[in-house]
């Protein structure tokens, strides 16, 4: 498969920690609620699933915020819980309720019943890999994703997001071997699946840890970032033998940094609670840091919003040597107006520039 030939690479070369003209930016959740042809295009396809699973209207949505914003990267647009739905759980998107699954796992018998998905159910999220490759036209790097193993976990137990964790947390304590027999075929299953997004055609990928945070010290070390790094040692490069680099991001992880950055991955992603300066201190150079402005800046005024993302910047400091790609410390808000999106990106680049 040939690609067109990549224009911009700062993002790529940020991830990797070599030198770059400026401070490169993606959004987390950039393809979404918040822009109106988002919604319009969600309309059209029925539903959220008939969106991810129609390779056009998934490519369609990834591009959407490259067409308004000057964004250093795409980011894939799916779900992390395509894996699990893939495994005969049964995902549903109930509108407000967010992802529910109609068989969680609860049950010896459930979890034993368990299986690595059969990876050509997912061809729809390859396929729609390759093609927004062929329609980026080497404007910017396309990034894939996954859940972590813990993270995924975490939803099949439950059946849905969780406020306590109760039956995930009573299968941790009461019956671990049950929860670890899930995460090793989960470790399994994610590194197959991003495997199959690089060769379908992603140049770096993401592993979202979006739960590793509610789990006590030690434990977190033990069932999510022990089976995050048995997905980073099977990845593979990109079928021209080139690095794809990888970034782990744990939401509430700030306690663990030293731990995540041990994981084996190219770069981290820290929320808002944590201040890049004194990360940067903490991991050394060891890993590039992704982050972190607290997506609720853009509800704030246009100098509020400028004034926070200098500051995000000049915390990080050492623009221009890379290690650090600008981003929020989790999703975008879906009520988010995209001219403070306009804004933000605006900053970012001038004020990374200016400081080179």
């Amino acid at each position: 498969m040939s690609f067109p030939k990549l224009q911009n690479d700062v993002f790529l070369r940020a991830l990797m920690r070599q030198s770059v003209p400026y401070t490169p930016l993606w959004l987390m959740r950039q393809a979404g609620r918040y822009l109106p042809e988002y919604k319009q295009t969600r309309e059209a396809a029925g539903s959220f699933m008939g969106l991810a699973q129609n390779p056009e209207l998934a490519c369609e949505v990834t591009l959407q915020p490259l067409r308004r914003f000057d964004l250093d990267a795409a980011i894939l647009f799916s779900d992390i819980l395509t894996v699990p739905d893939a495994m005969g759980l049964g995902l549903n998107f109930l509108p407000g309720e967010g992802p529910r699954f109609a068989r969680p796992l609860r049950t010896e018998q459930e979890v034993h019943a368990l299986h690595e998905p059969d990876l050509s159910s997912l061809q729809y999220v390859f396929d729609a890999v390759t093609l927004i490759r062929k329609e980026l036209g080497g404007k910017v790097p396309l990034i894939g994703f996954a859940g972590s193993p813990w993270t995924i976990a975490c939803y099949m137990v439950e059946g849905q997001g969780s406020s306590d964790y109760r039956h995930i947390k009573s299968m941790l304590y009461g019956r671990p071997d049950l929860l670890h027999h899930i995460l090793t075929i989960n470790a399994q299953a994610t590194a197959q699946y991003l495997n199959a997004q690089i060769q379908a055609g992603a140049q770096a990928v993401m592993l979202f840890d979006s739960w590793g945070g509610v789990l006590a010290d030690g434990l977190f070390q033990s069932c999510s970032l022990a089976y995050t790094r048995k997905v980073l040692e099977q990845l593979q490069p990109a079928p021209d033998g080139s690095k794809v680099p990888t970034i782990v991001f744990t939401k509430g992880g700030g306690m663990w940094l030293e731990d995540i950055a041990a994981v084996g991955c190219d770069a981290m992603g820290v929320d808002w609670t944590v201040n890049l300066a004194k990360a940067r201190q903490r991991v050394g150079d060891r890993v590039a840091l992704q982050g972190n402005l607290d997506p609720m800046v853009l509800f704030g005024t246009e100098s509020a919003i400028r004034a926070e993302a200098r500051r995000v910047l000049d915390d990080f400091g050492a623009v221009g040597q890379g290690g650090h790609v600008f981003n929020l410390g989790h999703g975008i808000s879906q009520f988010t107006p995209p001219e403070s999106v306009a804004i933000l990106v605006d900053e970012v680049h001038n004020h990374s520039k200016r400081h080179h």
